[in-house]
């Protein structure tokens, strides 16, 4: 038998055909790889959160609240009843474990069914597209967004377990009525969770998402009971369920209960109305307008706690209060209460209400005092003295003689820290204070050494921070770390920059000087029994504010507390010292016992700052006989705003409602535009222009003899010896007598 041959030409052929198909056929794959590898991860589900949300998480893991179309509770696959998942499989997706994330049997039977019936009763759309739609892509219905949800569905189901994409699927799916997840829909329609449905409810869920606001129970019962015993065929047909369950599930009624959103009310709304606020300084427009993102806050939800129980069980009446905590060595601030109900008033006293902080600041004058070279066995006399005509006056208008700087401060005395200031220079304390955190404006005249200048709660506490940090200030704020619903992260603490104040030196010396305040002085209330405290009380002018800001190693509190109308209180700041004490004793297991720095030697010592003593003329002409003080700026809507000089009650009375202030603004700080040298914006030792107070335009009165903040020392009553410091210091040669370089009345 003759073979039979192939003609050359013809084999050439047949083998240039067969190489181009494997070219076409590489080529083809070659360019799938391509496209898969242009995609996004596919991992990105675990992290994805839904545009336009926010979602607020304290450090211990809390969800604070979520604003926005968001998953409000996730659940896992095993935590499921498996009737809750085979509701959804016989819903959306028979063949779900059998197909690779795009079911060619599904599209051509649904071709099929809807072709006969001539209406699209039946999608072609897998439980994985889906997913990638939610997730990676938009709702435009073009066949280019019908090809790349293919792909990514494919993508997922190679780079995912069938569990994790049913999981996160079942997490994320809308459900109508602003639910997304089977979490969120049990508890909008039923007020109940997953594992509490019934088989009819669970049918119900299931078959709302094609149509999720048309097939919601809340718009249209009808077509929702509709729906549902569609539902409750196809799990018949698929054989998760039997005849007898589906026929008793068909009768039963829809039994709506709807319960109210979860996450959508604050656990502590003070501090994220703050956060919010915060927000546009730290993320674009286009980032908030976008949304899904989780923020990561500074926030201690435990803590959180234990500061709103301290606080308004101290409260009583109309009184009001504020505390506030602050890491003094990254500036976060883990706790936040800015009144006694946030229902019933959202102003935020601890970054809103500028209020007289009375000794408090003296901590300031100490600290420049300290720092232009003195110690605290620096000695002072206690005595009668008079700058231009402003004689200050201490509590109960009597004179302890030679003090020490240590007893001076223990005892609060009024007339040390006006001569102090006097000596060291009002620019340099309003210098130092600047950069240690103050950011409310600080008048230039003498009885800024007794508070007459209004701060905020969380500034103070900030800046007493900067004495716990060895003389380094951060700026306090609210958000550690910012995800984007693609995972990355947008922003983190750690873009803020510190700013050093302050020699540690100068630092440890206040600090031995603060602690002796708790532990013999104005502030025993807040001692505590197993760590030192340092620590500073504050009464403004007939007690209207009471403060306590309190320190130990690892963190410094504030306490507020007075009446919105600075009503006298009749009070004293022990009562703020008191609730320091419940607070901290609540959260002290979470830090243990640690020393405060140990004390310089003095003899080695250089001086941080030049001081720059006022002599006749260098407040710049500014009277100092008379001061007005505005009482108001920072109140609540409806607050008195009373026009008071020092000393005495001033002629004028405006009952206007004041403006709420801005949190952000009252507060002062700004974060991507803060200036790295804060003194820049408010005087210093430097010659900047300095903010000074307008001269009264009252009629002329005679000098007034009288302190206008009066700081009562805390009973019993104090010893007058002078106090050691909390360490042996290097032997000093003998502190001399300082008195005030400026001409004065005596």
């Amino acid at each position: 038998m003759a073979e039979t041959r192939v003609p050359g030409s013809r084999r050439r052929l047949w083998l240039r055909l067969g190489v181009g198909a494997l070219v076409l056929v590489a080529g083809l794959e070659g360019g799938r790889r391509y496209l898969l590898a242009q995609l996004p991860p596919a991992r990105e589900v675990f992290s994805f959160n839904r545009p336009g949300t926010l979602t607020f998480v304290s450090t211990d893991g809390v969800v604070l609240q979520k604003i926005g179309p968001a998953t409000r509770d996730k659940v896992t696959l095993k935590s499921l009843p498996p009737l809750v998942v085979k509701a959804f499989l016989a819903a959306e997706d028979r063949r779900f474990y059998d197909h690779w994330g795009v079911d060619l049997v599904g599209i051509l039977r649904a071709t099929v069914t809807n072709a006969t019936t001539r209406q699209v009763s039946q999608g072609a759309s897998t439980i994985t597209q889906q997913l990638a739609r939610i997730v990676f892509l938009d709702q435009e219905q073009t066949l280019l967004r019908k090809a790349r949800e293919a792909l990514m569905a494919h993508k997922l189901e190679q780079e995912l377990t069938k569990d994790q994409i049913l999981e996160a699927y079942l997490n994320l799916v809308y459900l109508g009525s602003g639910a997304y997840g089977v979490a969120d829909a049990a508890w909008a329609y039923f007020s109940k969770t997953p594992e509490q449905l019934t088989l009819p409810e669970m049918a119900m869920i299931a078959g709302l998402p094609p149509a999720p606001t048309l097939y919601s129970p809340l718009v249209n019962p009808n077509y929702a009971l509709e729906r549902r015993n569609i539902v409750l065929a196809r799990m018949l047909d698929a054989g998760f369920i039997t005849e007898v369950q589906a026929r008793q599930a068909r009768l039963q009624p829809l039994g709506l209960k709807p319960g109210d959103a979860k996450y959508v009310d604050s656990l502590a709304p003070y501090f994220t109305n703050y956060v919010r606020q915060v927000l546009p300084r730290i993320l674009t427009p286009d980032q908030l307008e976008m949304g899904g993102l989780v923020l990561q806050t500074t926030l201690n939800y435990r803590w959180q706690q234990a500061a709103e129980q301290a606080l308004t069980a101290s409260l009583y009446g109309d009184l009001q209060g504020a505390l506030t905590s602050v890491d003094p060595h990254s500036g976060a601030i883990r706790t936040m209460v800015g009144g006694r109900d946030f229902a019933s008033s959202q102003f935020n006293r601890a970054t809103q209400a500028q209020r007289q902080p009375g000794s408090t600041f003296k901590a300031f004058i100490y600290t420049a005092a300290i720092a232009s070279g003195m110690t605290p066995d620096t000695v002072y006399v206690d005595a009668p003295v008079s700058f231009g005509g402003y004689a200050p006056q201490n509590f109960g208008r009597s004179f302890s003689g030679p003090l020490t700087l240590t007893r001076a401060m223990t005892n609060s005395v009024n007339v040390i820290s006006v001569k102090l200031i006097n000596d060291v220079g009002i620019d340099n304390v309003i210098t130092l204070a600047r950069r240690m955190g103050i950011r409310s404006d600080l008048a230039r005249y003498y009885p800024l050494a007794l508070g007459a200048s209004d701060v905020n709660l969380l500034e103070i506490t900030s800046a007493y921070g900067t004495l716990a940090n060895a003389g380094v200030h951060w700026t306090p704020h609210p958000v550690a770390r910012i995800v984007d619903h693609h995972g990355r992260v947008v922003y983190q603490d750690r873009q803020i920059e510190p700013i050093k104040a302050l020699d540690p030196d100068s630092a440890a010396l206040v600090l031995s000087m603060m602690q002796n305040v708790v532990r013999e002085g104005t502030g025993v209330a807040a001692a505590l029994p197993d760590r030192p405290v340092a620590g500073k009380t504050g009464t403004s002018e007939k007690a209207r504010d009471l403060w306590f800001i309190g320190i130990i190693p690892q963190l410094v509190t504030g306490v507020w507390l007075g009446y919105d109308d600075f009503t006298p209180t009749g009070g004293g700041s022990y009562q703020s010292a008191e609730v320091w004490y419940r607070f901290m004793s609540q959260i002290l297991k979470d830090l243990p016992p640690q020393p405060f720095p140990k004390l310089p030697d003095l003899q080695k010592r250089k001086p941080y700052l030049k001081a720059q003593p006022i002599r006749s003329g260098d407040l710049g002409g500014i009277d100092q006989g008379t001061y007005s003080y505005n009482y108001g700026r920072g109140t609540p809507s409806g607050a008195t705003d009373q026009r008071l000089s020092l000393g005495r009650v001033s002629a004028r009375k405006d009952s206007s409602p004041v403006q709420q202030e801005s949190g952000l603004e009252s507060g002062g700080y700004s974060y991507p535009s803060e200036p790295r040298d804060p003194a820049s914006s408010n005087g210093g030792a430097g010659g900047a222009s300095t903010p000074t107070p307008a001269p009264s335009t009252e009629v002329r009165q005679p000098p007034v003899s009288g302190a206008p903040m009066a700081e009562p020392t805390a009973p019993p009553a104090e010893p007058q010896a002078p106090a050691p410091l909390t360490a042996p210091a290097p032997a000093a040669p003998a502190p001399p007598v300082v008195e005030p370089t400026a001409p004065r009345a005596q």
